[in-house]
Formats: C-alpha cells, structure tokens, sequence
C-alpha cells in the first residue's frame, strides 16, 4: 500500500469516525458569502451542527470544478472583496474562539501563486489551517506545492475521478495525505437526485491501491446519499446542498438553519 501521512487534526478526526464506524461529515461554505462576518458564524454553526471536517471555498473568478451554486457564492464573495487572506482570517478567527475541527481551503492555483506559496504555508499554518484542496492542480505537477505545505505541516489533498487511469489512480496514491478526495461524477458539484450506480467499482478499484481515508463529493445532497456514500467511503462531502439551503433563509436565520441542516446530514452518518 501507498501514500504517507503526517499527524495532524486530519488524522485524528478520520482515525475518530473510524473508530466510531461512521463516515466523517465534510460541508463546505464559502469564505465571504453570503458575508464575511456570516461565514464566520455558519463556520460556527456547522461545527456545532457536527461537521467533522470543514472545507472553505477560497473566491475565484473562473472555479472550473463547481457548479451554478457554488460559482455564484464565489462570485458574490468576490463582490464583497473577500481575498485569500480574509479566509486564512476567518479560520485566526475561528480557531481564537476554541473551534477545533479540521479546516481546508478549497480553492485554485491563480490566487495561491499571486500570494506566494511559501508565504501562504507560513501565515495557513499559523492560522490553523489544516490543508488545501486544489482542482485545478494536477497530481504530477504538485510537487511545488505540497513541498512548502508538507514543511508546515499542511496536507494537500489529492483528487480522483470515474475516469482515472489505473497510472493516475497509483500516481495520485503515492503522494497523498490526510485522505483522497474521490469526485463521484464526470462534471461540476452541484445537488444530485441519484448517486451514480458505477461509485461502487470505482471506490473499490481505489481503495485497491491505499489504506488512506476516501471521501466522496460531488453531488451529495440528501440524508439518503450521505447514508449510500457512508457505506464506501470514510468521508462524505457537501458542498451545493448546504448553500442552496442557506439562500432559503433570511439572513437572520442562516446560522441556526445550517447547524439543523448539518445535524441532519450528520445523523445519516451514525453520528
């Protein structure tokens, strides 16, 4: 088996929901939406709610991975003139409040590279950031980035797909850490009604090459489907679903209804 690991607050948690038989739960909010004072209090709902891992989508002008939903938070962040640095902010900010659970900043390589990278492992690993999630950086050109994180103690997670070859599957193995990130479909995220029937195949021809925790994301929007992804992976991410339920409340009511949103979600873990 492949791939290393560091100790860390990723390991931890995974090393809890297994042991607790049950999935970790991994919502995502982005930094800034629907305000940057709001997504400090959704960060606090959804840990209280029981998020296990949280993922903050760092604004983007051109975020080829996501969906209608999440492209338009980034874009009505950006609007608010929310930067990479009013994110590593929030989780300061987050983490100076007792919030202890795993963050990651999901975002691309644009504004990762306009902010220096050895600069951004530093001020993230000051702030309490755990790790990044970058879609748009492939495995065998990561090496620039996952040498400055890994010397600040930061994971860079790694993505697979349906479509991965069977190289890129032991490619993508051999460099990750904290846990691999499996998009369960060919396109954008985005609420789904049905999980795709092929999921099975794929997570098992990838658990075939590690011993690492898998998450699956893309498409999961219902207790039903964070229920099915619990029984094939370690990890269930969602990211559409969680936003299109803020954008039905008034703003007043948004932190209270994220935390019910994610205690459901969590429920459907064995939480």
């Amino acid at each position: 088996m492949t791939g290393t690991n560091t100790t860390s607050r990723i390991d931890s948690t995974f090393a809890r929901t297994r042991a607790e038989k049950r999935a970790a739960l991994m919502p995502f909010l982005t930094g800034g939406y629907p305000t940057l004072a709001q997504t400090a209090d959704l960060l606090d709902a959804v840990a209280a709610g029981g998020a296990d891992i949280v993922e903050l989508g760092v604004p983007f002008s051109d975020p080829l991975a996501d969906g209608t939903t999440v492209q338009n938070a980034s874009q009505k962040a950006l609007d608010n003139g929310v930067t990479l640095a009013d994110c590593i902010q929030l989780v300061r900010d987050f983490r100076a409040r007792g919030g202890t659970i795993p963050i990651l900043l999901m975002g691309y390589t644009n504004p990762f590279y306009q902010y220096g990278l050895e600069r951004l492992a530093i001020d993230a690993a000051a702030a309490g950031i755990d790790g990044f999630l970058i879609p748009d950086l492939p495995s065998d050109e990561s090496d620039e980035f996952a040498v400055p994180f890994a010397s600040h103690g930061l994971a860079l997670i790694q993505f697979l797909a349906p479509t991965s070859t069977e190289r890129r599957i032991t490619d993508v193995c051999s460099r990750a850490v904290g846990f691999i990130y499996c998009v369960s479909l060919v396109g954008v995220t985005g609420a789904r009604s049905e999980l795709s029937d092929e999921l099975p195949a794929y997570m098992a021809r990838v658990r075939a090459h590690t011993d690492l925790p898998l998450t699956i994301g893309f498409g999961i929007s219902t207790p039903a489907h964070v229920q099915a992804a619990s029984q094939l992976a370690d990890g269930v991410v969602v990211a559409s679903a969680l936003i299109n339920h803020i954008d039905t409340l008034p703003f007043e009511q948004q932190a209270a209804g994220a935390q019910a949103f994610v205690r459901n979600l969590a429920d459907a873990t064995g939480h």
